[in-house]
């Protein structure tokens, strides 16, 4: 008993450092969006504004179209995220499954796949995507990030249909299910954790995604957030921080609340499929 203390005390010390180097940059980040500007440019700044204001949230609206870019994300993430998760939940089931050549050879694909930088496909993407009229549209970009966030859904995925028992299945077929309604029926209440999961990494990847929606979205109207936080930078590198701050700082909002909606989805319910209705 005397060992196990000082093991616990030292692991809730060890989280507790790193919930501290997790929330220092959101902190900062917040304390920042509500400083006005000569606090902004204190040589002794301060946790917490002596003055706050709102003035930066006002300047962010004013100097660039948040909502409007706010809107092009949502429906981007959003879509990306669904299409991903309808795509790879059959696929993971077919791989977890039938562990054939085939079956190999699409892992091989997942794990290589994630290996090839950005740079190297941005060209030969621009491209496809202009022979198809896409370029500078939504529908390019969700596509963009559907292929894109599909390699790591699947072997997500995987992962959890392996972790389904089999003899739930076989129960099922002894009973005259057929593989599709075993998998509708059993299969996937089962994996409901996991595609939230899976749909979570899916949007909020796409949410906070860069490069792609760069090089893809032209004008004002059709870019993303990510985006349009950029524009809060100068020619020069320099930053106007308290509007940057304070834009960064709502576009932080949507991943949280959405993670705080379906948290209780993610760790509970693993077994619900499993009661026969």
């Amino acid at each position: 008993m005397r060992t196990k203390k000082p093991a616990r005390a030292a692991q809730y010390a060890a989280l507790t450092a790193y919930l501290v180097f997790l929330a220092f940059p959101f902190l900062w980040l917040i304390s920042t969006a509500f400083k006005p500007a000569r606090e902004l440019g204190s040589l002794h700044p301060t946790w917490i504004p002596k003055d706050p204001t709102l003035d930066n949230f006002r300047q962010a609206f004013d100097e660039q179209p948040l909502l409007q870019a706010a809107g092009n994300s949502l429906i981007a993430a959003l879509s990306a995220a669904l299409i991903a998760v309808v795509i790879a939940t059959p696929m993971a089931y077919v791989m977890a499954r039938h562990r054939n050549r085939v079956a190999k050879a699409a892992t091989g694909w997942v794990v290589i796949s994630q290996a090839f930088p950005f740079v190297l496909i941005i060209i030969p993407l621009f491209l496809i995507l202009k022979n198809l009229h896409l370029i500078n549209s939504l529908l390019g970009l969700i596509m963009v990030y559907v292929v894109w966030s599909l390699p790591f859904a699947l072997w997500m995925l995987v992962g959890y249909v392996r972790a389904v028992p089999t003899e739930l299945e076989e129960a099922a077929a002894v009973d005259g299910a057929s593989k599709v309604r075993t998998f509708v029926s059993v299969v996937a209440p089962l994996l409901a954790p996991g595609i939230v999961a899976t749909a979570m990494f899916a949007f909020i990847t796409a949410w906070n995604e860069f490069f792609f929606a760069l090089v893809l979205l032209k004008t004002p109207e059709k870019q993303t957030l990510p985006v349009i936080l950029n524009r809060f930078i100068g020619t020069e590198g320099v930053a106007d921080l308290g509007p940057l701050a304070a834009a960064a700082f709502l576009a932080t909002i949507p991943s949280l609340v959405i993670f705080a909606i379906i948290q209780k989805r993610i760790t509970g319910g693993m077994l619900a499929g499993a009661v026969k209705a």
